[in-house]
């Protein structure tokens, strides 16, 4: 349980920062060099490649050299640890909520 908080923890730390989530949203269409990505970025080469980093370290994506070219791709099975961690959250309210309706309707019917 404490790895599946730190690898969340990880993940919410690297989708906090806009720069980060535009990166997995291009790379949401395929994979992409580095170069590619940050010229869509206004920042310098070395602050983009931190975020790049962030995004590796996180399990968010991966990259790939070949040659003097390194290349990202999305690892959309690591953005499950996001979908679970809804679901569950979604799922503790809703029987919050239900809970709650009921004892209203038992409240107003006596």
């Amino acid at each position: 349980m404490a790895q599946y908080s730190a690898d969340l923890d990880g993940v919410f730390v690297a989708l906090a920062d806009p720069t980060r989530r535009g990166v997995l949203r291009r790379l949401g269409r395929g994979p992409v060099s580095v170069g590619d990505l940050a010229r869509d970025v206004p920042m310098t080469l070395p602050s983009f490649l931190k975020h790049v980093r962030m995004l590796e370290t996180s399990g968010l994506i991966s990259t790939v050299k070949a040659g003097r070219v390194r290349t990202c791709v999305l690892n959309r099975e690591r953005l499950g640890l996001v979908d679970d961690w809804l679901a569950a959250e979604r799922r503790a309210w809703e029987d919050r909520t239900d809970r709650l309706e009921q004892l209203l309707s038992e409240e107003d019917h006596p």
